[in-house]
């Protein structure tokens, strides 16, 4: 905002803070208005997130479709291989846990024959 003067500035500035909710307001004075910067340039996006085999989730999702056995699927079963891939990339509990009982059970069907 350089094209500006300090005096219209501050006048935007105070603009934009008059303009938050009474909770972004609070939020901004917690943190001291004076240190608050609203024109300040946005962050670089996040690094695409990885697994340890160093894949995106939307590597992850491709490579396990074009791997399977299935000629088919519907978009439910697409829908749930990427919500699955998503949570373990992003190492979510719920997802984890759904990973980890999924093997086990795999594992239960194939020693007793079921498989």
């Amino acid at each position: 905002m350089s094209e500006f003067s300090p005096e219209e500035v501050e006048k935007r500035k105070k603009a934009i803070f008059d303009a938050m909710s009474a909770r972004g307001q609070k939020r901004i004075l917690k943190m001291g208005y004076e240190k608050w910067d609203p024109f300040q340039e946005p962050k670089d996006p996040i690094d695409i997130r990885k697994d340890k085999s160093k894949r995106t989730t939307q590597m992850l999702v491709r490579e396990f479709l074009q791997s399977s056995n299935r000629e088919e699927y519907s978009n439910a079963y697409g829908r749930g291989v990427l919500e699955i891939a998503l949570g373990i990339v992003n190492e979510e509990e719920r997802f984890i846990g759904m990973y980890e009982f999924s093997c086990w059970y795999r594992d239960l069907l194939k020693n007793e024959g079921l498989d």
